[in-house]
């Protein structure tokens, strides 16, 4: 696709990687048939081309109109406004699932694309009050675990003087469970998050006794947040600071000799990946964002390794034939393309894994989106748990928090991280 930027966006960043983005896309639309968006609202605004479109015309500085697109392309817009005062709603719907750029013949890389369209939409158009300031609650209480851990824990303790409605949207305590102490010569960093220490701190611990099992010793790095939160929400300054940040409290465990960076939660390992693209025009730590982003490692990918280069540890019977549906988060089918690992160490542990329907669409959480767009999370969640549950599985595994808590807030069936089966598969240690 040919682009001709506009004046002030020449010997830009954003305007170079904006056209190096674009010009392989073709317009072939096999990115619009794997869209959720775009199949649930049937606009063609709504899907990955569409919103091409509109993002080019930004960059060429013209202003976005329905005949932008050929006749035959399905276009509604909202009663009564101009495209261009939508775009920034269609950019908002979209999920950043990344199902597109799995589907793209060409390699169109669409997230990266989106990040430029959102972040010129919110210089060049202005929110409103109300918009402006929920955003900025949301930025300045989720990303930030000791704040956010506060909110839940208070909502926890009035939950059960709450309407049913409202009752239903607040995640009940979950355990701890033990960390291992014991010492190995290996070890690795776990990345602990900012809001999954809160919502479900079993899983870190899960992970940490899985790979104790192994051998190895599962390090705590210091909370905080990845970034992509306050990235997917147009705030690339306060992403950037949360991944100097970040990358300032793993680099002294690197060097005192951990292998990698361990990710339980896909979403920020996705985000992790990026670190080195995200800070490459960063003087100051542009290098050591690349390292960050060679050394980071999604958890199925250490078990996979480290079990297929050993035994392993013994496995119990009590499961064994347990039915599961296993939704892949779109952060490790899409983004970090690691499709079926975790069903291979499930299936391996003597998990019976049922077919789901549709696996490569979202279950609607994305991060944020579930707040913000809450109507389009909410039946893109009916649809997945529809797809899920249509075999009667016994529990649901999933790989990254936001699917879990969302799943979970009107799932029939249990919903846990995949990391938590594997290790329930396991024999104790003193037995195996």
């Amino acid at each position: 696709m040919q682009i001709e930027l506009a004046e002030k966006y020449h010997d830009t960043a954003i305007g170079r990687e904006g056209q190096e983005v674009i010009s392989p896309c073709v317009q072939c639309g096999q990115c619009t048939f794997v869209c959720p968006t775009f199949r649930l609202l049937d606009d063609e605004w709504d899907g990955p081309r569409g919103r091409i479109y509109l993002i080019q015309h930004l960059l060429e500085g013209k202003t976005p109109s329905a005949d932008l697109l050929p006749p035959a392309y399905t276009i509604t817009t909202l009663e009564g406004k101009t495209l261009a005062a939508n775009l920034q709603m269609h950019l908002d719907r979209c999920l950043t699932c990344r199902s597109c750029e799995a589907a793209c013949p060409e390699g169109v890389r669409f997230g990266r694309l989106l990040d430029i369209g959102r972040e010129l939409v919110e210089r060049e158009m202005p929110r409103t009050f109300m918009e402006r300031a929920w955003r900025r609650a949301l930025k300045t209480t989720l990303p930030h675990r000791s704040r956010f851990t506060a909110v839940l824990r208070t909502t926890q303790a009035l939950r059960r003087f709450l309407p049913a409605g409202l009752r239903a949207r607040i995640p009940t305590r979950r355990a701890a469970g033990h960390w291992p102490s014991q010492g190995h010569a290996r070890s690795m960093v776990v990345w602990e998050g900012c809001v999954q220490p809160a919502l479900a701190p079993g899983i870190n611990a899960a992970a940490a006794r899985v790979l104790d099992r192994f051998g190895i010793r599962l390090i705590p790095a210091a909370d905080g947040c990845c970034g992509a939160l306050s990235q997917h929400m147009s705030a690339m300054r306060d992403a950037r600071a949360h991944m100097r940040h970040n990358i300032d409290s793993l680099w002294p465990l690197f060097e005192a000799g951990a292998e990698t960076l361990v990710l339980t939660a896909s979403g920020c390992g996705a985000h992790f990946r990026d670190y080195g693209h995200l800070l490459r025009d960063d003087p100051n730590y542009s290098e050591k964002a690349r390292r960050v982003s060679e050394l980071t490692r999604d958890i199925a990918e250490v078990v996979s390794e480290e079990w297929r280069n050993g035994e392993g540890p013994a496995l119990s019977d009590h499961h064994k034939g347990r039915r599961i549906a296993y939704q892949s988060s779109c952060s490790l089918q899409h983004a970090q393309r690691l499709n079926g690992v975790v069903e291979e160490l499930l299936k391996r542990a003597g998990y019976k894994l049922v077919r789901v329907s549709y696996p490569f669409m979202c279950c609607g959480s994305a991060g944020a989106y579930s707040i913000l767009q809450r109507e389009l999370s909410e039946s893109l969640r009916k649809d997945k748990l529809n797809n899920l549950l249509s075999c009667r599985p016994q529990g649901i595994a999933t790989s990254n928090i936001g699917c879990l808590n969302h799943l979970a807030e009107t799932s029939p069936v249990p919903v846990n991280h995949w990391v938590e089966l594997l290790e329930d598969s396991f024999l104790p240690a003193q037995m195996s």
